[in-house]
């Protein structure tokens, strides 16, 4: 079956060298990876889900997913392999590991972390009992000789034609994090892991009418306010939201992902710390709205359908490098929680577990992911510098949030082979 690229076509057309568009998620096992085990947990898992067994063709003078056939890769290596290419049998996803590490990594213009959650639930599943030797729970997951439902395949955004028109909102230049920390001379991509006990951390949102995405999103903005208390530029955070909930599409596996932008105004800033709380859970809460959620998909497919309407690769690649310097100058950093992870029983041989992807056009991401009793956050870097990081650090600190900060690593994720600079 083929598919036809829809959603798909921003996430490919601003997807570069630099900043290949794709998630990479990376799992510390308890113990060393079995590749016996892993190969048959793949191939278990692909045949689950075959609308990830595809390869990207043009047809016609559009792209196209077509039915891939070949072995998904596995590699004993961190680095990985470039997709689209004979090095991934053209695949958009392959999987690599080395020591007790296991390592996913799939475009994202083909799901987002939602659906990328999905995949490694059923892979744990199927991994951990192989690796084990144990029979482990299959409620909530995804297994071979499943009926795959209709919703899971079909794009719930390219056929709606009841999208309400998205209003004209002019927003000012965002503070931009690497213009005022003057690091344009700056280009080591990099990632800072800290770690934050569940628990307490659900605790102190509780306490300050907080959740785990508003909460990062409202230290983080605390942060730079104090690093620039004089700054004209508003400080704006864009908190991603899943679209699926507004489209009525629950089991989509598409990159369904909207942003609530989150604004740290003047007056706020000697307000408490649970009343700044309030205020962002307010605007999530203003713009999450059905009505407003769906706006923001029918501006997304909007520029798809402008990026359709023109015929070359080089004039789709210049109206999306356009939409993404437009849309970078309005964010000061990107706040990202895809939700609990619970990957279930397999969850008690994880020790560790990262979610990357590029840096935002802006340069500063935050990822968070909540795994085995303790939330990681990603700081996703465009540079190298912790300027950023010790700030946020410090507000965790004075509001006395225990932290582990657990390593500085590259920002490393393979290449996506564009079918246009072939």
């Amino acid at each position: 079956m083929e598919q036809k690229l829809f959603t798909e076509l921003r996430p490919l057309y601003v997807t570069t060298k630099e900043a290949p568009n794709e998630i990479r998620i990376r799992i510390r096992m308890r113990d060393l990876i079995d590749p016996a085990s892993l190969r048959h947990a793949v191939d278990m898992t692909m045949r689950r889900y075959p609308y990830f067994c595809v390869e990207l063709q043009k047809k016609e003078g559009n792209y196209v997913f077509a039915e891939n056939h070949r072995p998904v890769v596995i590699t004993n290596s961190l680095h990985g392999v470039e997709l689209n290419s004979e090095e991934s049998n053209y695949h958009m996803i392959a999987f690599c590991w080395q020591d007790n590490w296991m390592i996913l990594d799939v475009f994202h213009g083909m799901t987002d972390g939602t659906g990328a959650y999905e995949v490694l639930r059923t892979l744990l599943y199927y991994y951990c009992s192989e690796r084990y030797q144990v029979k482990l729970k299959e409620e909530g997951i995804r297994l071979v000789g499943d009926e795959i439902p209709e919703e899971e395949w079909i794009d719930p955004v390219v056929n709606r034609a009841d999208l309400p028109t998205p209003e004209r909102n002019e927003m000012s230049n965002a503070l931009n994090v690497i213009d005022y920390a003057g690091l344009q001379d700056d280009h080591r991509h990099t990632v800072y892991s800290i770690a934050i006990s569940e628990s307490e951390f659900m605790r102190f949102n509780l306490d300050n009418d907080g959740s785990p995405g508003t909460m990062v999103s409202l230290l983080l903005s605390r942060a730079i306010s104090k690093m620039y208390p004089r700054a004209e530029d508003v400080i704006r955070i864009a908190l991603c939201v899943n679209q699926r909930k507004a489209l009525h599409a629950p089991l989509a596996h598409q990159s369904l992902v909207g942003g609530a932008m989150l604004e740290y105004k003047d007056k706020m800033r000697d307000w408490s710390l649970e009343k700044q709380g309030t205020a962002y859970r307010g605007m999530v809460f203003a713009q999450t709205q059905e009505e407003n959620a769906l706006m923001g998909v029918a501006s997304i497919k909007g520029m798809n359908g402008m990026l359709l309407s023109k015929e070359s690769d080089t004039e789709r690649l210049g109206i999306a490098s356009y939409i993404n310097s437009l849309a970078s100058r309005l964010v000061t950093a990107t706040v990202s929680y895809v939700g609990k992870a619970n990957y279930r029983e397999a969850e008690q041989y994880i020790r560790d577990f990262r979610l990357w992807t590029s840096s935002s056009g802006n340069g500063l991401l935050v990822e968070i992911s909540a795994v085995n009793g303790r939330f990681t956050l990603d700081f996703l870097q465009s540079f190298s510098s912790p300027v950023y990081v010790n700030a946020f650090l410090k507000e965790l600190e004075e509001n006395g949030i225990v932290y582990d900060l657990q390593d500085v690593n590259e920002l490393e994720l393979p290449n996506i082979k564009l079918p246009w600079t072939e």
